[in-house]
Protein backbone atom coordinates (compact mmCIF):
# COMPACT_ATOMS: atom_id res chain seq x y z
CA UNK A 1 0.00 0.00 0.00
CA UNK A 2 1.07 3.36 -0.55
CA UNK A 3 2.99 4.87 2.71
CA UNK A 4 0.34 7.60 3.37
CA UNK A 5 -2.29 4.60 4.07
CA UNK A 6 -3.04 4.55 8.06
CA UNK A 7 -3.37 0.92 8.46
CA UNK A 8 -5.85 -0.86 10.53
CA UNK A 9 -5.88 -3.86 12.44
CA UNK A 10 -3.10 -6.39 12.72
CA UNK A 11 -3.78 -10.32 12.11
CA UNK A 12 -0.18 -12.03 11.83
CA UNK A 13 2.19 -10.94 14.63
CA UNK A 14 5.62 -12.14 15.54
CA UNK A 15 8.50 -12.96 13.36
CA UNK A 16 8.59 -13.58 9.88
CA UNK A 17 10.92 -15.50 7.51
CA UNK A 18 10.44 -15.44 3.80
CA UNK A 19 9.54 -19.10 2.92
CA UNK A 20 6.55 -18.64 1.24
CA UNK A 21 6.59 -20.12 -2.00
CA UNK A 22 6.79 -18.03 -5.20
CA UNK A 23 3.55 -18.14 -7.21
CA UNK A 24 3.15 -20.48 -9.83
CA UNK A 25 1.99 -20.82 -13.12
CA UNK A 26 -0.94 -22.42 -11.89
CA UNK A 27 -2.16 -19.71 -10.01
CA UNK A 28 -0.80 -16.31 -12.04
CA UNK A 29 -2.41 -13.73 -10.11
CA UNK A 30 -1.86 -15.18 -6.44
CA UNK A 31 -3.15 -13.37 -3.17
CA UNK A 32 -0.70 -10.03 -2.93
CA UNK A 33 -0.49 -11.61 0.80
CA UNK A 34 0.84 -14.39 0.11
CA UNK A 35 3.08 -12.98 -3.36
CA UNK A 36 4.61 -9.98 -1.19
CA UNK A 37 6.31 -12.70 1.04
CA UNK A 38 8.63 -13.61 -1.17
CA UNK A 39 12.10 -13.13 -2.69
CA UNK A 40 11.94 -15.89 -4.95
CA UNK A 41 12.14 -16.21 -8.86
CA UNK A 42 11.95 -11.96 -8.53
CA UNK A 43 14.20 -9.53 -10.48
CA UNK A 44 16.45 -8.09 -7.40
CA UNK A 45 17.86 -4.05 -7.44
CA UNK A 46 21.62 -4.09 -7.94
CA UNK A 47 22.15 -2.18 -4.48
CA UNK A 48 23.34 -3.68 -1.16
CA UNK A 49 19.57 -4.46 -0.17
CA UNK A 50 19.02 -6.60 -3.33
CA UNK A 51 15.44 -5.91 -3.18
CA UNK A 52 13.01 -8.08 -5.36
CA UNK A 53 10.56 -6.64 -7.76
CA UNK A 54 7.59 -6.82 -6.00
CA UNK A 55 4.61 -5.24 -8.56
CA UNK A 56 2.33 -8.17 -9.95
CA UNK A 57 2.85 -9.03 -13.60
CA UNK A 58 0.70 -6.47 -15.92
CA UNK A 59 -2.31 -8.72 -16.64
CA UNK A 60 -2.96 -9.27 -12.33
CA UNK A 61 -2.69 -5.12 -11.83
CA UNK A 62 -6.00 -3.78 -11.00
CA UNK A 63 -6.01 -0.13 -12.18
CA UNK A 64 -3.51 0.28 -14.51
CA UNK A 65 -2.33 4.10 -15.61
CA UNK A 66 -0.37 5.41 -18.12
CA UNK A 67 0.26 8.46 -15.95
CA UNK A 68 1.82 6.30 -13.31
CA UNK A 69 3.91 4.01 -15.65
CA UNK A 70 5.15 7.37 -17.01
CA UNK A 71 6.10 8.50 -13.88
CA UNK A 72 7.60 5.39 -12.58
CA UNK A 73 9.77 6.16 -15.43
CA UNK A 74 11.25 9.16 -14.62
CA UNK A 75 11.59 8.81 -11.43
CA UNK A 76 13.93 5.75 -12.76
CA UNK A 77 17.24 8.30 -13.93
CA UNK A 78 16.36 10.40 -10.60
CA UNK A 79 16.30 8.17 -7.42
CA UNK A 80 20.28 7.14 -7.88
CA UNK A 81 19.89 4.55 -5.28
CA UNK A 82 19.21 1.44 -6.85
CA UNK A 83 17.26 0.05 -3.14
CA UNK A 84 15.09 3.33 -2.89
CA UNK A 85 14.13 3.26 -6.35
CA UNK A 86 13.34 -0.20 -5.97
CA UNK A 87 11.33 0.49 -2.94
CA UNK A 88 9.43 3.74 -4.24
CA UNK A 89 8.62 1.10 -7.66
CA UNK A 90 6.92 -1.10 -5.70
CA UNK A 91 5.35 0.78 -2.83
CA UNK A 92 4.07 3.70 -4.78
CA UNK A 93 1.97 1.62 -7.61
CA UNK A 94 0.54 -0.70 -4.98
CA UNK A 95 -2.84 0.62 -4.67
CA UNK A 96 -3.55 0.61 -8.39
CA UNK A 97 -2.29 -2.50 -8.71
CA UNK A 98 -4.08 -4.37 -5.50
CA UNK A 99 -6.62 -2.39 -3.67
CA UNK A 100 -9.08 -0.68 -6.32
CA UNK A 101 -10.94 -4.13 -6.78
CA UNK A 102 -14.01 -2.42 -8.67
CA UNK A 103 -14.61 0.18 -10.58
CA UNK A 104 -18.10 1.08 -12.75
CA UNK A 105 -20.96 3.11 -12.43
CA UNK A 106 -23.88 3.78 -10.30
CA UNK A 107 -27.29 1.10 -11.37
CA UNK A 108 -30.21 3.68 -11.06
CA UNK A 109 -31.61 1.47 -8.97
CA UNK A 110 -28.68 0.59 -6.16
CA UNK A 111 -30.64 -2.69 -5.21
CA UNK A 112 -31.21 -4.27 -8.63
CA UNK A 113 -27.12 -4.49 -9.71
CA UNK A 114 -27.79 -5.94 -13.00
CA UNK A 115 -30.36 -3.32 -14.67
CA UNK A 116 -29.10 -2.26 -17.64
CA UNK A 117 -30.13 1.34 -17.00
CA UNK A 118 -27.31 3.21 -15.46
CA UNK A 119 -25.86 6.43 -16.07
CA UNK A 120 -22.28 8.70 -15.57
CA UNK A 121 -22.09 8.31 -11.82
CA UNK A 122 -18.03 6.77 -11.07
CA UNK A 123 -17.86 4.36 -8.68
CA UNK A 124 -14.80 3.15 -7.12
CA UNK A 125 -14.32 0.29 -4.65
CA UNK A 126 -11.17 0.68 -3.02
CA UNK A 127 -10.03 -2.37 -0.59
CA UNK A 128 -7.85 -1.61 2.77
CA UNK A 129 -5.32 -3.94 1.35
CA UNK A 130 -5.71 -7.58 2.80
CA UNK A 131 -9.32 -6.53 4.00
CA UNK A 132 -11.75 -6.69 1.57
CA UNK A 133 -13.69 -3.68 2.90
CA UNK A 134 -13.84 -0.04 2.30
CA UNK A 135 -12.29 2.10 4.99
CA UNK A 136 -13.21 5.93 4.37
CA UNK A 137 -10.18 7.26 5.45
CA UNK A 138 -8.15 4.51 3.90
CA UNK A 139 -9.36 4.56 0.65
CA UNK A 140 -9.69 8.29 0.70
CA UNK A 141 -5.67 8.59 2.20
CA UNK A 142 -5.02 5.27 -0.53
CA UNK A 143 -5.94 7.96 -3.66
CA UNK A 144 -4.51 11.16 -2.40
CA UNK A 145 -1.17 9.25 -3.01
CA UNK A 146 -2.02 10.29 -6.66
CA UNK A 147 -2.83 13.67 -6.05
CA UNK A 148 0.05 14.79 -8.44
CA UNK A 149 -1.07 12.55 -11.57
CA UNK A 150 -4.73 14.15 -11.20
CA UNK A 151 -5.95 15.91 -14.15
CA UNK A 152 -9.54 16.64 -15.67
CA UNK A 153 -10.78 14.00 -17.65
CA UNK A 154 -14.50 12.79 -18.62
CA UNK A 155 -13.11 9.65 -19.13
CA UNK A 156 -13.60 6.22 -17.08
CA UNK A 157 -10.34 4.14 -16.09
CA UNK A 158 -8.55 8.03 -15.74
CA UNK A 159 -7.05 9.07 -12.46
CA UNK A 160 -10.02 11.27 -12.11
CA UNK A 161 -12.74 8.74 -12.59
CA UNK A 162 -10.95 7.11 -9.58
CA UNK A 163 -11.65 10.21 -7.23
CA UNK A 164 -15.10 10.54 -8.87
CA UNK A 165 -15.55 6.82 -7.81
CA UNK A 166 -14.29 7.17 -4.26
CA UNK A 167 -15.79 10.52 -3.65
CA UNK A 168 -19.19 9.63 -5.12
CA UNK A 169 -19.05 5.87 -3.26
CA UNK A 170 -18.06 7.20 -0.41
CA UNK A 171 -21.07 9.55 -0.10
CA UNK A 172 -23.30 6.82 -0.59
CA UNK A 173 -21.81 5.28 2.44
CA UNK A 174 -22.24 8.51 4.60
CA UNK A 175 -25.62 8.80 3.93
CA UNK A 176 -26.19 4.80 5.07
CA UNK A 177 -24.31 5.15 7.95
CA UNK A 178 -22.44 8.49 8.92
CA UNK A 179 -21.14 7.07 12.22
CA UNK A 180 -19.37 4.11 10.38
CA UNK A 181 -16.08 3.41 8.96
CA UNK A 182 -15.70 0.79 6.97
CA UNK A 183 -18.17 -0.56 4.50
CA UNK A 184 -19.17 -3.92 2.09
CA UNK A 185 -18.55 -3.34 -1.59
CA UNK A 186 -21.73 -1.74 -3.47
CA UNK A 187 -24.34 -4.04 -5.32
CA UNK A 188 -23.21 -2.67 -8.66
CA UNK A 189 -20.01 -4.77 -8.34
CA UNK A 190 -21.48 -8.33 -7.85
CA UNK A 191 -18.62 -8.34 -5.08
CA UNK A 192 -19.66 -11.49 -2.14
CA UNK A 193 -20.03 -9.13 0.61
CA UNK A 194 -16.77 -9.84 3.58
CA UNK A 195 -18.08 -10.99 7.49
CA UNK A 196 -16.67 -9.42 10.31
CA UNK A 197 -17.12 -11.48 13.16
CA UNK A 198 -17.16 -8.14 15.25
CA UNK A 199 -20.85 -7.49 14.21
CA UNK A 200 -21.86 -10.20 16.39
CA UNK A 201 -19.50 -9.00 19.39
CA UNK A 202 -20.63 -5.44 19.33
CA UNK A 203 -23.68 -3.47 20.69
CA UNK A 204 -23.83 -0.26 18.54
CA UNK A 205 -26.45 2.34 18.72
CA UNK A 206 -27.57 3.49 15.81
CA UNK A 207 -27.56 -0.07 14.43
CA UNK A 208 -26.42 -1.22 11.03
CA UNK A 209 -26.88 -3.14 8.20
CA UNK A 210 -24.25 -5.39 7.65
CA UNK A 211 -24.82 -6.22 4.37
CA UNK A 212 -24.27 -2.78 3.60
CA UNK A 213 -21.72 -1.77 6.16
CA UNK A 214 -18.46 -3.71 7.40
CA UNK A 215 -17.95 -2.48 10.67
CA UNK A 216 -18.91 0.33 12.67
CA UNK A 217 -16.66 2.54 15.14
CA UNK A 218 -17.61 6.38 15.01
CA UNK A 219 -13.82 8.07 13.92
CA UNK A 220 -14.30 11.57 13.64
CA UNK A 221 -11.65 11.61 10.83
CA UNK A 222 -13.51 9.30 8.82
CA UNK A 223 -15.65 11.85 7.93
CA UNK A 224 -12.75 14.58 7.60
CA UNK A 225 -11.04 12.72 4.86
CA UNK A 226 -14.46 12.38 2.65
CA UNK A 227 -14.45 16.47 2.74
CA UNK A 228 -10.44 16.24 1.97
CA UNK A 229 -10.93 13.98 -1.07
CA UNK A 230 -13.69 16.07 -2.22
CA UNK A 231 -11.94 19.55 -1.75
CA UNK A 232 -8.64 18.35 -3.14
CA UNK A 233 -10.37 17.06 -5.92
CA UNK A 234 -11.74 20.22 -6.89
CA UNK A 235 -8.56 22.17 -7.04
CA UNK A 236 -6.86 20.26 -8.77
CA UNK A 237 -9.48 19.60 -11.86
CA UNK A 238 -11.83 22.89 -11.14
CA UNK A 239 -14.93 20.72 -12.01
CA UNK A 240 -17.93 20.99 -9.80
CA UNK A 241 -19.82 18.38 -11.40
CA UNK A 242 -19.29 15.52 -8.81
CA UNK A 243 -20.56 17.65 -6.51
CA UNK A 244 -23.88 19.65 -8.37
CA UNK A 245 -25.44 16.31 -10.28
CA UNK A 246 -25.25 13.94 -7.12
CA UNK A 247 -25.91 14.06 -4.21
CA UNK A 248 -22.73 15.53 -2.47
CA UNK A 249 -24.75 18.55 -0.79
CA UNK A 250 -27.11 15.89 1.03
CA UNK A 251 -24.14 14.14 2.13
CA UNK A 252 -22.29 17.27 3.79
CA UNK A 253 -25.91 18.11 5.66
CA UNK A 254 -26.21 14.47 7.06
CA UNK A 255 -22.08 15.14 8.20
CA UNK A 256 -23.33 18.43 9.74
CA UNK A 257 -26.48 16.75 11.74
CA UNK A 258 -24.41 13.96 12.40
CA UNK A 259 -21.13 15.52 14.32
CA UNK A 260 -23.89 18.09 15.79
CA UNK A 261 -25.01 15.25 17.72
CA UNK A 262 -21.41 14.79 18.96
CA UNK A 263 -20.30 17.88 20.35
CA UNK A 264 -23.10 17.75 23.32
CA UNK A 265 -21.73 17.30 26.70
CA UNK A 266 -22.36 14.18 28.58
CA UNK A 267 -24.83 16.20 31.27
CA UNK A 268 -27.97 18.69 30.56
CA UNK A 269 -27.92 22.14 32.43
CA UNK A 270 -30.29 20.58 34.81
CA UNK A 271 -27.76 16.97 35.52
CA UNK A 272 -29.73 14.49 33.67
CA UNK A 273 -27.18 12.20 31.15
CA UNK A 274 -27.67 13.87 27.50
CA UNK A 275 -28.62 11.83 24.22
CA UNK A 276 -25.55 10.49 22.21
CA UNK A 277 -25.56 10.07 18.36
CA UNK A 278 -23.21 7.29 19.06
CA UNK A 279 -22.82 4.64 21.45
CA UNK A 280 -20.79 1.46 21.43
CA UNK A 281 -20.12 -1.41 23.62
CA UNK A 282 -17.71 -4.73 22.32
CA UNK A 283 -17.52 -7.68 24.17
CA UNK A 284 -13.41 -7.89 23.95
CA UNK A 285 -10.40 -8.79 25.92
CA UNK A 286 -8.68 -5.80 24.66
CA UNK A 287 -9.64 -2.11 26.49
CA UNK A 288 -9.57 -0.22 23.33
CA UNK A 289 -12.34 -2.48 21.41
CA UNK A 290 -15.09 -0.88 23.51
CA UNK A 291 -15.88 1.75 25.75
CA UNK A 292 -16.84 3.05 29.06
CA UNK A 293 -19.93 3.73 30.82
CA UNK A 294 -22.44 1.68 28.25
CA UNK A 295 -20.91 2.84 25.60
CA UNK A 296 -21.08 6.40 26.12
CA UNK A 297 -17.46 7.29 26.81
CA UNK A 298 -15.56 9.09 29.24
CA UNK A 299 -17.48 12.12 30.68
CA UNK A 300 -16.90 15.51 28.64
CA UNK A 301 -17.77 19.33 28.45
CA UNK A 302 -18.87 21.15 25.60
CA UNK A 303 -16.16 23.15 24.09
CA UNK A 304 -17.27 23.40 20.66
CA UNK A 305 -14.77 20.16 19.57
CA UNK A 306 -16.29 16.78 18.54
CA UNK A 307 -16.33 13.88 20.20
CA UNK A 308 -14.37 11.48 18.37
CA UNK A 309 -15.33 7.29 19.84
CA UNK A 310 -12.74 6.12 18.27
CA UNK A 311 -8.55 7.25 16.83
CA UNK A 312 -7.88 6.64 13.41
CA UNK A 313 -5.88 3.48 14.34
CA UNK A 314 -9.61 2.24 15.38
CA UNK A 315 -8.60 1.92 18.85
CA UNK A 316 -11.40 3.98 21.28
CA UNK A 317 -10.42 7.39 22.60
CA UNK A 318 -9.45 8.00 26.53
CA UNK A 319 -10.96 11.72 26.38
CA UNK A 320 -13.30 11.90 23.03
CA UNK A 321 -12.07 15.33 22.49
CA UNK A 322 -9.55 13.79 19.72
CA UNK A 323 -7.18 16.92 18.81
CA UNK A 324 -5.76 15.63 15.88
CA UNK A 325 -9.00 14.99 14.52
CA UNK A 326 -10.95 17.75 15.04
CA UNK A 327 -8.12 19.70 13.72
CA UNK A 328 -8.64 17.55 10.67
CA UNK A 329 -12.07 18.28 10.40
CA UNK A 330 -11.88 21.72 10.90
CA UNK A 331 -9.49 22.54 8.44
CA UNK A 332 -11.33 19.91 5.63
CA UNK A 333 -14.92 21.78 6.63
CA UNK A 334 -12.58 25.26 5.88
CA UNK A 335 -11.55 23.79 2.54
CA UNK A 336 -14.99 21.88 1.41
CA UNK A 337 -17.03 25.00 2.53
CA UNK A 338 -15.32 26.28 -0.93
CA UNK A 339 -17.31 23.91 -2.80
CA UNK A 340 -20.32 24.39 -1.08
CA UNK A 341 -19.81 28.56 -2.26
CA UNK A 342 -20.20 27.88 -5.43
CA UNK A 343 -23.21 26.03 -5.65
CA UNK A 344 -26.03 28.20 -5.92
CA UNK A 345 -28.89 27.54 -3.87
CA UNK A 346 -30.38 28.42 -0.15
CA UNK A 347 -29.60 25.42 1.07
CA UNK A 348 -25.94 25.40 -0.30
CA UNK A 349 -25.61 29.14 1.39
CA UNK A 350 -26.67 27.62 4.47
CA UNK A 351 -24.28 24.21 5.04
CA UNK A 352 -21.63 26.86 3.38
CA UNK A 353 -22.35 29.23 6.72
CA UNK A 354 -22.47 26.12 8.96
CA UNK A 355 -19.00 24.42 7.79
CA UNK A 356 -17.70 28.12 8.38
CA UNK A 357 -18.95 28.88 12.08
CA UNK A 358 -18.62 25.00 12.86
CA UNK A 359 -14.99 25.36 11.60
CA UNK A 360 -14.50 28.51 13.53
CA UNK A 361 -15.77 27.18 16.70
CA UNK A 362 -13.78 23.87 16.94
CA UNK A 363 -10.40 25.94 16.05
CA UNK A 364 -11.51 28.05 19.27
CA UNK A 365 -12.06 24.65 21.23
CA UNK A 366 -8.73 23.72 20.36
CA UNK A 367 -7.28 26.88 21.42
CA UNK A 368 -8.70 26.63 24.65
CA UNK A 369 -9.06 23.40 25.87
CA UNK A 370 -6.18 21.27 23.59
CA UNK A 371 -3.20 23.44 24.55
CA UNK A 372 -1.48 22.57 28.00
CA UNK A 373 1.95 22.68 29.39
CA UNK A 374 4.68 20.36 29.00
CA UNK A 375 7.67 20.74 32.04
CA UNK A 376 10.01 19.97 29.61
CA UNK A 377 8.79 21.72 26.08
CA UNK A 378 5.82 24.33 27.08
CA UNK A 379 2.99 24.60 25.33
CA UNK A 380 2.30 21.79 23.31
CA UNK A 381 -0.78 20.16 21.54
CA UNK A 382 -2.42 17.51 24.29
CA UNK A 383 -3.98 14.37 22.11
CA UNK A 384 -6.86 14.21 23.64
CA UNK A 385 -8.73 16.48 25.68
CA UNK A 386 -12.33 15.85 28.10
CA UNK A 387 -12.95 19.73 28.69
CA UNK A 388 -12.92 18.98 32.78
CA UNK A 389 -9.02 19.71 32.25
CA UNK A 390 -7.89 16.10 32.09
CA UNK A 391 -5.98 15.47 29.25
CA UNK A 392 -3.72 12.56 27.25
CA UNK A 393 0.12 13.36 26.47
CA UNK A 394 1.15 10.94 23.49
CA UNK A 395 0.80 11.09 19.57
CA UNK A 396 0.37 8.17 17.12
CA UNK A 397 1.41 7.02 13.83
CA UNK A 398 -1.76 6.98 12.52
CA UNK A 399 -2.91 9.89 10.84
CA UNK A 400 -4.58 12.64 11.56
CA UNK A 401 -1.73 12.72 14.11
CA UNK A 402 -0.07 15.86 16.04
CA UNK A 403 2.72 15.15 13.93
CA UNK A 404 0.88 16.02 10.63
CA UNK A 405 -0.93 19.00 12.17
CA UNK A 406 1.00 21.37 9.27
CA UNK A 407 0.67 18.61 7.03
CA UNK A 408 -3.16 18.91 7.15
CA UNK A 409 -2.62 22.87 7.13
CA UNK A 410 -4.30 23.22 10.61
CA UNK A 411 -1.37 25.51 11.88
CA UNK A 412 1.90 26.95 9.92
CA UNK A 413 5.42 25.06 10.33
CA UNK A 414 6.34 27.64 11.93
CA UNK A 415 4.34 27.92 14.64
CA UNK A 416 6.02 27.63 18.30
CA UNK A 417 2.99 25.59 19.95
CA UNK A 418 2.83 22.72 16.92
CA UNK A 419 7.06 23.16 16.91
CA UNK A 420 7.09 22.27 20.93
CA UNK A 421 4.85 19.58 20.35
CA UNK A 422 6.66 18.29 17.67
CA UNK A 423 9.38 18.01 19.80
CA UNK A 424 7.66 16.11 22.44
CA UNK A 425 6.18 13.95 19.76
CA UNK A 426 9.78 12.69 18.62
CA UNK A 427 11.22 12.30 21.61
CA UNK A 428 10.79 9.33 24.95
CA UNK A 429 8.77 11.86 26.96
CA UNK A 430 6.45 10.59 24.13
CA UNK A 431 4.79 7.26 25.99
CA UNK A 432 4.54 5.33 22.27
CA UNK A 433 8.07 6.38 20.67
CA UNK A 434 9.63 3.29 19.87
CA UNK A 435 13.65 3.15 20.41
CA UNK A 436 16.15 0.74 19.40
CA UNK A 437 18.63 0.09 16.71
CA UNK A 438 16.75 -0.81 14.19
CA UNK A 439 14.19 1.92 14.17
CA UNK A 440 12.98 5.27 16.10
CA UNK A 441 9.45 6.22 15.28
CA UNK A 442 5.96 6.78 16.75
CA UNK A 443 3.99 3.83 17.09
CA UNK A 444 0.82 3.53 19.30
CA UNK A 445 -1.25 1.54 21.24
CA UNK A 446 -3.08 -0.43 18.48
CA UNK A 447 -0.01 -3.11 18.16
CA UNK A 448 1.70 -2.03 21.60
CA UNK A 449 4.61 -0.53 22.39
CA UNK A 450 8.48 -1.00 21.69
CA UNK A 451 7.00 -1.17 17.54
CA UNK A 452 8.04 1.53 15.88
CA UNK A 453 5.74 2.66 12.25
CA UNK A 454 7.77 3.58 9.07
CA UNK A 455 4.12 5.80 8.14
CA UNK A 456 5.41 8.17 11.19
CA UNK A 457 9.10 8.25 9.60
CA UNK A 458 7.04 9.59 6.28
CA UNK A 459 5.01 11.87 8.27
CA UNK A 460 8.68 13.27 10.10
CA UNK A 461 10.25 13.81 6.36
CA UNK A 462 7.20 15.24 5.51
CA UNK A 463 7.03 17.99 8.30
CA UNK A 464 10.68 18.45 8.45
CA UNK A 465 12.22 22.53 8.54
CA UNK A 466 16.19 20.74 8.55
CA UNK A 467 17.55 22.75 5.56
CA UNK A 468 20.14 20.51 5.06
CA UNK A 469 18.26 17.75 4.72
CA UNK A 470 19.51 15.64 7.03
CA UNK A 471 16.90 14.97 9.04
CA UNK A 472 14.94 13.47 5.61
CA UNK A 473 17.53 11.58 4.75
CA UNK A 474 17.85 9.86 8.20
CA UNK A 475 14.57 8.63 8.07
CA UNK A 476 14.52 7.00 4.07
CA UNK A 477 17.27 5.21 5.10
CA UNK A 478 16.10 3.82 8.29
CA UNK A 479 12.95 3.11 6.18
CA UNK A 480 14.99 1.35 3.48
CA UNK A 481 17.00 -0.83 6.06
CA UNK A 482 13.31 -2.38 7.89
CA UNK A 483 11.94 -4.05 4.39
CA UNK A 484 13.50 -7.38 5.71
CA UNK A 485 14.55 -8.03 1.94
CA UNK A 486 11.42 -7.68 0.93
CA UNK A 487 11.57 -4.22 -0.71
CA UNK A 488 8.19 -3.00 0.56
CA UNK A 489 7.08 -0.37 3.74
CA UNK A 490 5.83 -2.73 6.36
CA UNK A 491 3.08 -1.57 9.14
CA UNK A 492 5.43 -1.48 11.83
CA UNK A 493 8.64 -3.02 13.12
CA UNK A 494 10.06 -3.76 16.55
CA UNK A 495 12.89 -1.50 17.25
CA UNK A 496 15.72 -3.84 18.45
CA UNK A 497 14.46 -7.17 15.31
CA UNK A 498 13.86 -6.23 11.99
CA UNK A 499 12.26 -9.87 11.23
CA UNK A 500 9.89 -9.07 13.75
CA UNK A 501 7.23 -6.75 11.76
CA UNK A 502 3.41 -6.90 11.02
CA UNK A 503 2.10 -6.81 7.49
CA UNK A 504 4.19 -7.30 4.64
CA UNK A 505 3.30 -4.30 3.09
Amino acid sequence: MPSSLPRKACTQNGHHSLSYAAPTTSDPCPPYEAFSRSRSNKILSPGRHQLPFQRPVERCRKFPSPALEKTITRLRDKIADPDLFRLFENSYPNTLDTAVLWTGFAARDASAPDSSDAFDEDLAFVITGDINAMWLRDSANQILSYLPLLEPSDSPKTIAALFRGVINLQSRYIKISPYCHAFQPPPESNIALGTNHAYFLNKVNPPYDRSKTFDCKWELDSLASFLQISSEYYKSTGDMRPFIRYSWVQTVKVILDAVEAMRAATYTSDGHIAPSGYTMTGQTNRATETTSNDGLGNPVKWTGMIRSTFRPSDDATIHQFLIPSNMMFARCLEAASAIMAKINSEEAKNLTDRMRTMAGEIRAGIAKYGVVHHPQFGSIFAFEVDGYGSHNLMDDANLPSLLSATMMGFVSPHDEVYLNTRLFALSEENPYWAKGPILNAIGGPHLGPGRGWPLASIVRILTSLDGTGEEAKAEIMAILNTTDGLGLIHESITSHNVKDWTRPW
